[in-house]
């Protein structure tokens, strides 16, 4: 098991994992970056997504109000297992309540202890970036990322509203040292 950056030979296997995210009923609301991809244009040109996601890391053609962001991905063998964003500085709607780091793992594979692996993995390329105290979020009501999060050495700030979608947010910070 190992953290890669987003790579054509997992198309398969991300793709799988896409159509996993969108049949997620439970989590609907929460994974609106996988349904919004097209299952019909990855089979057809997943070089360019790749190419996109690898994009992200720079700070050249990044929309306005975005900060550079490098992807991994957790893989297992050949199978996608999860992604893992670290968003190498924030603004201040990302100091409110999204922080450097975004996470998911394929619905399939919850429960296996692969959101804790990918934290883990992910902490030390934070500090290659040069982030040593990582803002982590997660909503009050996902008790499992909270426990991923402490797991790691989270440390609860706060919690505050999140208007995005009406449930609060609880913010934790992770010191990487200097």
């Amino acid at each position: 098991m190992k953290l890669v950056l987003p790579s054509a030979e997992y198309k398969n296997s991300f793709i799988e994992a896409v159509k996993e995210f969108k049949a997620d009923q439970i989590n609907s609301t929460r994974y609106k970056t996988y349904r919004a991809l097209s299952i019909v244009e990855l089979e057809k040109d997943f070089e360019s997504y790749v190419e996109f996601k690898r994009g992200r890391a720079k700070d050249e053609k990044l929309p306005p109000g975005r900060v550079p962001a490098t992807d991994f991905w957790l893989v297992d063998g050949n199978e996608f297992i999860g992604r893992i964003s670290i968003r190498h500085r924030l603004t201040p709607e990302l100091l409110a309540s999204h922080g450097h780091i975004g996470y998911d793992i394929r619905p399939s594979k919850r429960g296996q202890g692969y959101g804790n692996k990918i934290l883990e993995l992910a902490l030390p390329k934070a500090k290659e970036l040069g982030i040593n105290r990582v803002l982590i979020t997660c909503d009050a009501t996902n008790v499992a990322s909270r426990k991923i999060i402490e797991k790691n050495g989270g440390v609860l700030e706060n919690q505050v509203p999140n208007p995005e979608t009406g449930v609060d947010k609880l913010r934790f910070w992770i010191d990487l040292g200097t």
